[in-house]
């Protein structure tokens, strides 16, 4: 059963998959991982939260195990961090998305505040989705290389979705409005290095129902984004907001000489 969002205007602009170049980048997702060891230091001067709770949504064909580091991680700075708890992500099959609100309710209704949503890659679909159905139950969205925003064949990935998940995306998205940001405030951290998911597709338009959105590049792979250092600061940061009452301000890149280059200049060339 799909989720009810509303049928787009217009059709996406069709976004080449990333080359076999960046592709082949993807190996070197272990050595961002390995960075967090050095970085941690670091990474312990991110804001502190309020304790809220998050639950955070993994990739495709991917479980809990994978967001276990960045869950610790978020732990580390004063979250309640949750996986998502239905085993392998092989799509939205039958009951899949029931579970996910029914989850999302619960742990609303155990916090008694909203819930913030961070999902990487497919699962940043489901929490983008999740926000747009039940907005009173979460406090914000951010998602890590989400293919939101291209049609299906922008990833390199679409075919292995098709196999485990018995669903054919195009027949599947083409009624619905995967770009349309949800009403809560919506970061897409992203990087133009993603050998998996054309970074166009991960790029939020602006969005007049809702300012509150935005994007963040890094340097990292598609497989390491939810594992490298500077995506987890970037996530911590954007978590420490607080939209309910009004405290919420647009990510700032570090003014620390020699970090700046985690996060680059958003108003430089865009490459063709």
């Amino acid at each position: 059963m799909p989720f009810p969002f509303r049928k787009a205007p217009a059709p996406p602009d069709t976004l080449p998959p990333p080359g076999l170049h960046l592709l082949a980048l993807e190996f070197r997702a272990p050595w961002e991982f390995g960075a967090v060891l050095p970085a941690w230091p670091l990474l312990q001067n991110a804001p502190l939260g309020d304790g809220h709770t998050i639950i955070v949504f993994p990739g495709l064909t991917a479980g809990d195990a994978s967001t276990l580091p960045l869950r610790r991680y978020l732990e580390s700075r004063n979250y309640h961090a949750y996986g998502w708890g239905q085993g392998l992500n092989m799509g939205p099959r039958h009951g899949v998305l029931e579970t996910a609100k029914r989850k999302l309710d619960e742990a609303c209704q155990r916090s008694g505040a909203r819930v913030s949503l961070v999902g990487w890659s497919l699962g940043g679909v489901y929490a983008r989705e999740l926000a747009k159905e039940m907005p009173d139950r979460v406090r914000c969205v951010v998602t890590l290389g989400t293919p939101f925003a291209g049609e299906h064949t922008s990833t390199n990935a679409w075919r292995i979705y098709q196999w485990v998940s018995g669903r054919d995306p195009k027949r599947e998205t083409e009624h619905y409005d995967l770009p349309v940001a949800p009403p809560v405030p919506t970061t897409s951290i992203y990087s133009r290095s993603d050998g998996v998911v054309a970074w166009r597709g991960s790029i939020q338009a602006p969005a007049p129902h809702n300012p509150h959105t935005e994007n963040i590049e890094v340097v990292a792979s598609h497989f390491g984004l939810g594992l490298n250092p500077s995506a987890w600061w970037a996530v911590a940061d954007r978590l420490s907001q607080n939209p309910v009452t009004g405290a919420w301000r647009p990510f700032e890149r570090p003014r620390v000489p020699g970090l700046q280059w985690l996060y680059p200049d958003p108003q430089r060339g865009t490459p063709g």
